[in-house]
C-alpha cells in the first residue's frame, strides 16, 4: 500500500481524492480507528457532506471500520450534526465516537476525515501515531461486509435545536443566508421554518462542485453576491457558511465582522446577564478584543486551530471560544464544538437586544486599531518551524538599531511580539507549508514599522 505521509495534518486527515486518499489508503484508515474505537465502544457514527466523491469514501472507509465497529450511517450531513450525535442519545443509541467525511472549504478535489473519539478531538500527536503504526505495523484486513444502521441524527438535532431557540419564533428581521452549496442548509433551513423566521437563502442546494463560489466566508470576495442580495432586497443581517457549516460569517449592511469582534458581542451579551464571561481567543485575535473582553471579564490567549481550542475550552470550562476565521465554540448552554448553524441562532438572539445598526455602532465605540489581512508566507515544508525558533533566539538578541521597544513576546503558537501600539504575529501553519502572519498597531503606519521590523529578522 502506497501512503502519503503529507495527507496527516494537524486537525484531520485531508487529500486529494483517488490519488492520496485511494481506496486502500482509505480502508487502512478504517482499520486503525476502528481498533482503537473498539476499547472504549464497540459504534460509530459515519456522515458525509456534499463532495461527489464523499459516498465512495464513506463506503472505502466503512469496509475497515467494521472489522472491530458496527458503522451507524448519519447520511448527508453538516460537520456539526457528526459532533451533535456524540454528545447525545438518539434513537435509545449513545454513540462517542464519530467521523465526518468533509473537505470542508477546500477545492472540490480535496475531501477528508474530521475525526471525534470520546467525545474529544482525535488529532495532533494521535493522528501522527496513526499514520506511524500504518506505515510500521497496519492491521491485517479480513472482509467483514455488513449494513450499516441508520442513525437519524439530523432530525434529532433539528429537534434540539427547535426547542433551545423557541424564544426566536416570530424573529423580527428578515435575513439572508448564504450556504455556498454547501450542507449547511439541510441542517439549519428547517430550524428556521419552524421557528418562522423570515429568511432568504443564496446556494442552499448542495453540490460538491461549489459552481457559485468556493465556500469560504473567511474571504470577503466569497461574500459579494450575500451583500449585493442584502441591498437589493434592504436586508439588515446575512450570515454565510462554509461547506460543512463549522465556521460562519456575520453581514450587516455597513460592516463584515471577524471572529475576534463577534468574541466581544458575545462577551457583551453574557454580561449584561450578569455573568462574568471567560472567553478563550486565539493568537491571531486582536488585542482590541482581549482588552474590551478582561474589562467585563476574562480573556485567555491560546493556540490557533479548531482542535486546540476545542480541548482549552473544556480544560478550562470557559464559556466560548473563538477564532478570527469564524470557528465559534459555545460552552454554556451547548457543548463546546465549533457549530455554525448553530452560532447563527446565538447571533439572531444578539439582534433581539439591539438593532443591526446598534450592534454596528458597538463596535464603533471600541478604541479603533489598524489591522493588516492574514498574509501567508511560503517556506519549505521541513524548514517552518525551524524559521520561528530561529526568530524567537533572535528577538531575545541583540536587535536592529530602532528596533521598536518589545513590551512582551508570546510563543504558545509561533510568535506574537506585543509591542506599545500593537503586535506582530508569524506562526508556522499546521495545515500547509506557509507562514502565517498578522500585524496590528494604532494606525496603519505603526503596523506596518512592527511589519517591516519583525520580518526583518526572518531567516530563510
Amino acid at each position: 500500500m502506497q501512503l502519503d505521509p503529507s495527507i496527516f495534518r494537524e486537525y484531520d486527515i485531508r487529500g486529494i481524492f483517488n490519488e492520496n486518499l485511494n481506496e486502500p489508503c482509505v480502508r487502512q484508515i478504517g482499520l486503525e480507528l476502528g481498533k482503537i474505537m473498539a476499547q472504549t465502544c464497540n459504534k460509530v457514527a459515519l456522515g458525509y457532506d456534499a463532495r461527489t466523491h464523499s459516498p465512495t469514501l464513506f463506503a472505502w472507509l466503512k469496509s475497515g471500520l467494521e472489522n472491530f465497529v458496527e458503522v451507524y450511517d448519519m447520511g448527508l450531513i453538516p460537520t456539526p450534526v457528526a459532533y451533535f450525535a456524540t454528545f447525545n442519545t438518539i434513537e435509545n443509541t449513545k454513540i462517542p465516537h464519530s467521523i465526518m467525511i468533509t473537505g470542508s472549504h477546500n477545492p472540490p478535489e480535496y475531501n477528508g476525515f474530521k475525526i471525534t473519539l470520546d467525545q474529544k478531538p482525535f488529532y495532533g500527536r494521535a493522528i501522527q501515531e496513526l499514520k506511524e503504526h500504518m506505515l510500521k505495523a497496519p492491521t491485517p484486513f479480513s472482509p467483514k461486509p455488513t449494513p450499516a444502521h441508520p442513525l437519524q441524527a439530523k432530525e434529532a438535532y433539528h429537534s434540539y435545536l427547535i426547542n433551545a431557540f423557541r424564544h426566536l419564533k416570530d424573529f423580527p428581521y428578515q435575513i439572508a443566508l448564504d450556504f455556498g452549496n454547501g450542507v449547511g442548509a439541510i441542517g439549519l433551513e428547517p430550524v428556521l421554518m419552524a421557528l418562522n423566521v423570515k429568511f432568504d437563502s443564496l446556494y442552499p442546494k448542495p453540490d460538491g462542485t461549489f459552481p457559485n463560489h468556493h465556500p469560504d466566508p473567511s474571504e470577503s470576495k466569497n461574500l459579494k453576491d450575500l451583500q449585493a442580495h442584502m441591498q437589493a432586497h434592504q436586508i439588515p443581517i446575512g450570515i454565510a457558511f462554509d461547506g460543512d457549516a463549522d465556521r460562519v460569517a456575520l453581514l450587516t449592511p455597513g460592516h463584515i465582522y471577524a471572529g475576534d469582534e463577534l468574541a466581544i458581542l458575545f462577551a457583551k451579551s453574557l454580561a449584561k446577564k450578569g455573568i462574568k464571561p471567560l472567553v478563550i481567543g486565539e493568537v491571531k485575535c486582536s488585542q482590541v478584543m482581549y482588552n474590551a473582553i478582561n474589562e467585563i471579564g476574562r480573556a485567555l490567549m491560546y493556540k490557533t486551530g479548531h482542535s486546540n481550542l476545542k480541548v482549552k475550552l473544556k480544560e478550562t470550562n470557559a464559556h466560548f471560544a473563538a477564532e478570527m476565521s469564524g470557528h465559534l465554540f459555545f460552552n454554556d448552554r451547548y457543548f463546546g464544538y465549533d457549530d455554525a448553524l448553530y452560532a447563527c441562532l446565538r447571533l439572531l438572539e444578539l439582534f433581539l437586544e439591539q438593532s443591526p445598526h446598534a450592534l454596528e455602532e458597538s463596535l464603533k465605540a471600541l478604541p479603533y486599531s489598524y489591522k493588516t489581512p492574514e498574509e501567508k508566507i511560503s517556506v519549505k515544508e521541513e524548514e517552518k518551524f525551524t524559521i520561528i525558533d530561529k526568530l524567537k533566539e533572535g528577538l531575545k538578541g541583540q536587535l536592529p538599531p530602532h528596533f521598536p521597544p518589545i513590551v512582551d513576546l508570546i510563543d504558545i503558537d509561533g510568535v506574537r511580539v506585543v509591542f506599545k501600539d500593537g503586535f506582530a504575529l508569524i506562526r508556522a501553519s499546521n495545515t500547509t507549508p506557509t507562514l502565517v502572519t498578522r500585524f496590528e498597531g494604532k494606525d496603519e503606519k505603526s503596523a506596518q514599522a512592527y511589519k517591516q521590523a519583525v520580518l526583518g529578522l526572518l531567516e530563510f
